[in-house]
């Protein structure tokens, strides 16, 4: 595998930033989910600084996906049976999922400084707020970041299923633009132009 995209293939570098935020996001929105559970003191303060520093992660690994994508444009999207279609849907949802890579770790922070404290950053140093202390601000915030936490997950969920459906239903070699070493399967259902 190359470092760089190809014309027919997602290059090393391409295929480490898609997973690596898949991690990322997974381990942020798990996380985020059993919170409540974390038993208060320092075991919750713990989950969240490290809840904290993977939203900073995330929008340093989004900086740096999209500056690499500028500097190394993806492949042409695969040949689609479906006269285009499919290929504008996942357009929407590739900068749908951008957008929300940005928003959701944005109205995390948010949250913190109407909070009232200071940012921590990987443990280096703390960001202070720029906000006064407004409680009812920051349960605001923090139910815009939970929805658009559980849109990206529902997002990716369907980018995986679409992503599955053409490896497996259609046998077109999507995913083995993005998974490395996995074979191009025969196609389970005829393509629309085949009909």
């Amino acid at each position: 595998m190359y470092f760089r995209n190809s014309s027919s293939r997602f290059g090393a570098a391409s295929v480490g930033f898609h997973w690596l935020t898949f991690l990322l996001v997974a381990g942020a929105w798990g996380l985020g989910q059993l919170m409540d559970l974390i038993p208060r003191g320092d075991p919750r303060a713990t989950g969240v600084a490290v809840h904290i520093g993977i939203g900073l992660g995330v929008l340093c690994l989004v900086a740096a996906r999209l500056a690499w994508r500028m500097s190394n444009p993806p492949p042409p999207a695969a040949h689609s049976s479906f006269g285009g279609i499919d290929t504008i849907l996942a357009e929407i949802v590739h900068y749908a999922l951008y957008a929300l890579l940005i928003l959701v770790p944005v109205f995390g922070i948010a949250t913190w400084f109407a909070r009232g404290q200071p940012l921590p950053v990987f443990g280096l140093f703390h960001i202070p707020t720029p906000l006064d202390t407004d409680r009812t601000l920051a349960r605001n915030l923090i139910g815009v970041h939970a929805l658009l936490a559980n849109a990206i997950v529902i997002l990716a969920a369907l980018h995986a299923a679409a992503a599955l459906a053409h490896h497996y239903l259609l046998g077109d070699g999507v995913l083995t633009r993005m998974v490395p070493g996995l074979k191009r399967r025969s196609p389970r259902i005829k393509h629309a132009a085949q009909v």
